[in-house]
């Protein structure tokens, strides 16, 4: 089988690439992970979306990359929408046009972090940010694109590959004794380690379920949940279990730390329909993380 992944540096590519080829365990019988982006296949040009997917004549197709700069989102919304947004359309469409079912990451910023629990599916959406309304809207374009679709929301993702909060922290822990980090956001980490572990146990599934109906939304996260200071406590114990670097956290409101784009103050996600569905719980993120700093440490 095989697996057609945008992007080539983003977090979950690296991890599919890698899960793909060193746990045989977890491989679907014969799984091929391509990774292809820019410049053969750019999703703010939907013309090489099409002709790149054409070319490889994929199985199944996993949407992955995006526009992440969550604040720069709102000097250029622009730009945001066209990737997350026509982009991930334009590559739903294309799947479409193979014969392959698209399974496309979205995030927890397309709800608004007012509740008081944990989100389900079929809680209501109000995103805050330019960032978050463009991923909504990719979903949106993704699902009329390709009636099998699989979306799977995500947070908070850390690995050991690109840019995220456990890779900064460390590093600034290098250079400074104490950091300052918000303490009334609150949400699941989530390795992407683990998301391509998912994903190859969907894809499985989609592959030995010739019936398979149940496409739609679905969520995936770390199982447990953290605020930020919280987070980043536990990066540096695990860090100063290995010999590496440490600093004191400070907790902060959010108020204190103004950003231009809004976040969600609870970003906390129910698995219980994936869960449910596929059969897959996602490993406690504590556990994750001891893996992906023990990795960044010896690195």
């Amino acid at each position: 089988m095989k697996i057609l992944v945008t992007g080539k540096e983003g977090q979950v590519v690296q991890s599919l690439l890698e899960r793909s080829a060193a746990r045989p365990d977890l491989q679907v019988p014969d799984l091929q992970v391509i990774a292809v982006g820019r410049p053969e296949l750019d999703l703010s040009r939907p013309d090489s979306v099409r002709a790149a997917i054409e070319a490889a004549r994929p199985d199944i197709v996993v949407s992955a990359a995006a526009y992440t700069a969550v604040d720069q989102a709102e000097d250029e919304p622009e730009l945001a929408f066209a990737v997350n947004a026509t982009g991930a359309g334009a590559v739903a469409a294309a799947a479409q046009a193979c014969g392959a079912p698209v399974i496309h990451l979205s995030t927890d910023y397309v709800f608004s972090g007012d509740a008081p629990s944990a989100y389900a599916e079929t809680d209501a959406v109000a995103p805050k940010s330019s960032y978050g309304r463009s991923k909504l809207e990719g979903e949106r374009l993704v699902a009329a694109a390709n009636a099998r679709h699989i979306i799977l929301r995500t947070a908070w993702i850390f690995s050991p590959f690109g840019r995220n909060f456990v890779k900064t922290m460390l590093k600034l822990a290098e250079t400074r004794d104490g950091l300052s980090v918000v303490c009334d956001q609150w949400g699941n980490p989530t390795s992407a380690l683990d998301i391509a572990d998912a994903i190859i146990h969907v894809v499985d599934r989609l592959g030995n379920e010739p019936g398979f109906a149940d496409y739609g939304i679905y969520h995936l996260a770390g199982s447990g949940d953290v605020n930020w200071s919280g987070f980043a406590r536990a990066i540096f114990e695990e860090s100063a279990e290995r010999g590496g670097p440490v600093a004191d956290v400070a907790d902060i409101a959010t108020a204190d730390y103004p950003t231009k784009a809004a976040r969600p103050a609870n970003s906390r996600l129910s698995t219980a329909k994936l869960q449910k569905r596929f059969g897959f719980t996602m490993p406690d993120w504590r556990a994750s993380l001891a893996d992906v700093v023990e990795r960044l440490v010896k690195a």
